[in-house]
């Protein structure tokens, strides 16, 4: 009795700060309510779309397009109409939000859907020495995590995922998935006829012949109509690139040889002309949709090339009709139908040329935006689990904190599997000390490329500060004077080399974020080659935890994305480090030294397009589990 006395104590007293009000937030907000909690914020940057619905239960239609977090604060309110909370339709890593704001607070919980945000929130909690409880789920996968300053790891002591990249020519030449053609239609093609004109791309633009006006051929000629125009384009990027391609003999002989694909053989002139409906026969739909034009209503039927090939002339159409105004500046959005339309069909057309199966649009859907569909249920599951560990937090009862994997099938006849978390681990650059260090080009490298591709990208600082010994040679952020910007600016394209503070072999950065309050070191290695397939960024980082890289994903590029990713992280293939002597010790063994074990585990994905987890290792595998 005097235990639970001292839970409904502890908890009414509590001030608690939710980040994130989407599947799990909405779960947990309302199970904060429901358990005794009575002084609750909650930050979201996002609005209600209908795709929301069948799953954040706070939500309505009449709410689409409205704040997440005001929306659900209103919602609560309703049946918990005596208790405080505060709601911020904003960005957590707004400057407002900063260590003096989170210091407020007894715990954090997050309930986020990427994996900056994260790290954000993880290094504010650790700045303002406040406890966070970390989740996510997949399908009917989750995971609760607690950190704590001095006492567990924290969410970067692991290894987290970056999304798996492709060798730009599998993508452009020799695709064997279908993923593979997605991140061509997503990446290369959308992008090239839809976004940002200036930004480089892979993609044959030489047509077969100088019939065009324009070096250009995405470019549309001045005479053109618009059907002339996606013909056109049709028949470059699916017939004549295909046969370029067939030219290089060497790239076929151990490779089924692609067969080019024209709108006259994929389409009959008659089909052809049934297509134009795009005018007039959206007036019941609040987007335009190359299937509601077409007369199709099941996404998840595959459709044929013909249809493929309809629906895709048709969804190019509508974007120079309806959108107009927006091409130029267009990001492949999963909840843009219109996008998804394009990309599917593009994707499958391409997949019908290598021989590679089709996909429905609900299946490509989920490739394209990196979706494992959710599951309510799991989410309230861990909405439950972040609250019980929360509430062990704010009794200080760290001896029984637990980390807890939410599992599809029954292990030991349990679905739920608790373990002890890690300590702290020695090597993290974010809770450590210990310094990193990055191979590198001094000679030929700029400032600029560091900064985005490492410092911004890799480590995860928004606001980077940067100094060579007592020299500062960059700083970012709103208080900077004309002068100080523009002495910072040049310096970005210099070589590291021929910076004020030269940098050259052995030179050591130190990299500050005064946001996070968060500071490393770098050390530099001069080397002059890499290899441009294993180490496409020209330089590499070590000494941290290295990502893993996810089994599926739809991007083309090396690079980190910020919003979830892909969803097939349970087929992982991990390293069992169970039995190694020194990898783990449990939390009760934390000596008043503070000493930390010195090893990071392998790392397992599992995300959703809601919520993005890591499971630091495969319970069935590695952990023991607490009696």
């Amino acid at each position: 009795m005097a235990s639970a006395a001292a839970s409904e104590e502890a908890v009414k007293a509590a001030k608690v700060l939710m980040v994130g009000a989407g599947g799990i937030g909405c779960e947990l907000l309302k199970t904060l309510a429901l358990s005794g909690f009575s002084d609750i914020h909650i930050i979201d940057l996002d609005t209600i779309e209908v795709s929301n619905l069948n799953r954040q239960f706070l939500f309505r239609k009449s709410h689409v397009g409205l704040s997440k977090a005001h929306v659900a604060r209103d919602a609560i309110l309703k049946f918990r109409p005596n208790i405080n909370i505060k709601s911020y339709h904003a960005n957590v890593k707004d400057s407002e939000f900063n260590v003096d704001f989170f210091k407020q607070f007894n715990v954090v919980m997050n309930g986020l859907d990427n994996l900056d945000a994260r790290r954000h929130v993880n290094r504010l909690c650790l700045a303002a020495e406040v406890p966070l409880v970390e989740s996510g789920t997949t399908g009917f996968l989750g995971q609760v995590t607690v950190h704590v300053k001095g006492k567990t790891e924290c969410y970067e002591c692991q290894a987290k995922p970056v999304p798996k990249s492709y060798p730009v020519c599998t993508i452009t030449s020799t695709p064997s998935k279908f993923v593979h053609c997605i991140v061509w239609a997503k990446d290369l093609l959308f992008a090239k006829l839809f976004g940002d004109k200036n930004q480089d791309n892979d993609l044959n633009v030489h047509s077969k012949d100088d019939s065009s006006s324009n070096s250009d051929v995405f470019k549309r000629d001045a005479d053109e109509d618009l059907d002339q125009y996606a013909r056109r384009i049709y028949d470059h990027v699916f017939g004549y690139n295909i046969e370029a391609a067939l030219d290089n003999e060497e790239t076929w002989k151990n490779r089924k040889r692609p067969h080019p694909i024209y709108i006259r053989d994929a389409l009959p002139e008659e089909a052809l002309k049934q297509n134009g409906s795009s005018g007039g026969s959206n007036k019941e739909h609040d987007e335009p949709s190359a299937m509601a034009s077409l007369g199709l209503t099941n996404p998840q039927e595959i459709w044929t090339l013909a249809e493929n090939s309809r629906v895709f002339m048709e969804a190019f159409k509508l974007f120079f009709e309806k959108r107009e105004k927006e091409i130029g500046s267009l990001i492949f959005d999963k909840d843009d139908q219109l996008a998804v339309e394009f990309v599917t069909t593009a994707a499958n057309i391409r997949a019908c040329s290598f021989g590679i199966p089709l996909h429905s649009l609900f299946e490509a859907k989920g490739v394209a935006g990196n979706i494992v569909h959710a599951v309510a249920t799991t989410n309230a599951i861990i909405a439950g689990l972040i609250v019980i560990e929360a509430i062990k937090v704010l009794r200080g009862d760290y001896k029984n904190y637990r980390m807890t994997f939410c599992l599809e099938h029954p292990t030991k006849k349990m679905l739920l599997m608790p373990v002890e978390p890690f300590e702290p681990n020695k090597s993290c650059y974010v809770c450590s000390e210990t310094p990193l260090l990055l191979d590198v080009n001094t000679k030929e490298t700029k400032l600029r490329e560091v900064i985005d591709k490492i410092i911004k990208s890799k480590l995860g600082m928004n606001l980077p500060l940067i100094m060579i010994g007592s020299t500062l040679v960059f700083e970012d952020g709103d208080g900077l004077d004309e002068e100080e910007a523009a002495n910072y600016a040049l310096n970005l394209d210099k070589v590291l080399a021929e910076l004020p503070a030269p940098v050259i072999n052995g030179t050591k950065l130190t990299v500050e974020d005064f946001q996070q309050e968060l500071s490393c070191s770098i050390n530099i290695k001069h080397r002059e080659e890499f290899d441009e397939e294993k180490e496409p960024d020209g330089m590499v980082l070590s000494g941290w935890s290295a990502p893993v890289e996810k089994q599926v994903n739809s991007n083309g590029e090396n690079k980190s994305e910020a919003s979830s990713s892909s969803a097939h992280g349970t087929d992982d293939t991990v390293e069992d480090i169970s039995a190694k002597p020194g990898m783990k010790r449990k939390l009760d063994e934390i000596s008043e030294t503070k000493e930390n074990c010195g090893a990071s585990s392998s790392a397992q994905v599992v995300e959703d397009d809601d919520d993005l987890t890591v499971l630091e290792e495969d319970p069935m595998l590695k952990k023991k589990r607490l009696q």
